[in-house]
C-alpha cells in the first residue's frame, strides 16, 4: 500500500511539474508572439536563443537569429509587424525536460499559419531555438497555389540544384 501511495505521488508530482513547465512555454511563446504585435523588438528576439533559427513562409528565408534581426528591423521600426496569435497549440518534451518541441496553429494576416518549433531550458526560463513558420493550404486549393508558385519556384529550384 505504501508503495502504491508513493507511486501515486511520485505520478502526480512530475505530472505537476511538467504542466508548470508547459504552462511557462505557453506563456513564453505567447509573449513572444505579442512583443511582435506590439513591436516590442528587443523583448520579440530575447525569447530566442543566440543560435537560434528562424524559418519563413518563403522558401528563401532560414535566417539565424542576427540575420532575422537585420531582416526584421526595418519593419520593426516602421511599427508595421506581424500579429499571430495561438488558435492551438501542443507541447512535447524530452525525457530530460529541458527540450521541448511544439507546433501551433496561429491566427495571422495570412490566415490561420502553422508554427512548430524547439524550445530549451536556460536556468529557469524558456528559449526558443528553432521556429518555422509555414502557411496551411486547403487541399481543393493547392493546385491554383500550385500555378502561382510554379514560375517563382522553378527558379529557385534550378538555382538549389545547381549547388
Amino acid at each position: 500500500m505504501k508503495k502504491s501511495i508513493l507511486f501515486f505521488l511520485l505520478v502526480t508530482s512530475f505530472a505537476n511539474a511538467q504542466n508548470t513547465e508547459k504552462d511557462k512555454i505557453n506563456q513564453t511563446l505567447d509573449a513572444w508572439h505579442k512583443a511582435a504585435a506590439d513591436v516590442q523588438f528587443d523583448a520579440y528576439f530575447n525569447a530566442m536563443t543566440d543560435d537560434a533559427v528562424y524559418i519563413g513562409t518563403d522558401a528563401t528565408e532560414n535566417w539565424t537569429k542576427p540575420d532575422f534581426k537585420i531582416w526584421a528591423k526595418p519593419y520593426f521600426d516602421k511599427g508595421t509587424t506581424w500579429n499571430f496569435t495561438a488558435l492551438e497549440r501542443h507541447l512535447f518534451f524530452d525525457e530530460s525536460g529541458k527540450i521541448a518541441w511544439f507546433d501551433e496553429l496561429l491566427n495571422t494576416q495570412m490566415k490561420i499559419c502553422r508554427g512548430s518549433g524547439v524550445l530549451v531550458k536556460v536556468g529557469k526560463d524558456w528559449k526558443i531555438q528553432h521556429y518555422v513558420l509555414s502557411m496551411t493550404i486547403p487541399n481543393d486549393e493547392v493546385d491554383a497555389v500550385v500555378k502561382v508558385k510554379t514560375p517563382i519556384e522553378d527558379i529557385l529550384i534550378r538555382k538549389l540544384q545547381k549547388k
